[in-house]
């Protein structure tokens, strides 16, 4: 079981895990143990609420596939187990992360205030430069 928030859970049966090899250095260990996960995750098929399978299918995310299949690779760590877990965290992370919504902007304006005083500043740094200049004798 794998818990998203309070109100939502994923069955284990859901989540497709396969071992495979990892790539990269690790010596002789690497070409015989397989330790790296390979997790794919139906999102038409899962049993999320709507509202998280069209954010999640809207996402513009390389780990999400056209057929809006969620793929993770996990093979940071020695062990199968620990991959297992990163993978999974890092599912959980990209479905709570589909479910934030964003505060839209209001755009604001200077107030009238700040605008004075900028151009009061402005002002005196221009006579600060003046002065700086040649003296005519």
């Amino acid at each position: 079981m794998l818990i998203i928030s309070s109100r939502i859970q994923l069955s284990d049966d859901e989540i497709d895990i396969q071992a495979i090899r990892a790539q990269g250095a690790g010596g002789q260990n690497v070409n015989k143990v397989s330790s790296a996960i390979h997790l794919r995750f139906n999102i038409h098929a899962s049993s999320l609420p709507e509202f998280y399978k069209t954010r999640l299918l809207e996402m513009r995310d390389r780990r999400i596939t056209r057929d809006g299949v969620i793929v993770i690779k996990a093979q940071q760590h020695r062990t199968r187990e620990k991959n297992l877990t990163a993978a999974r965290e890092r599912l959980v992370e990209l479905i709570r992360e589909a479910g934030v919504v964003q505060k839209s902007r209001r755009p604001t304006k200077p107030s009238r205030s700040s605008k004075a005083r900028r151009t009061d500043k402005k002002t005196q740094r221009g006579k600060i430069k003046t002065l700086r200049g040649k003296i005519d004798h």
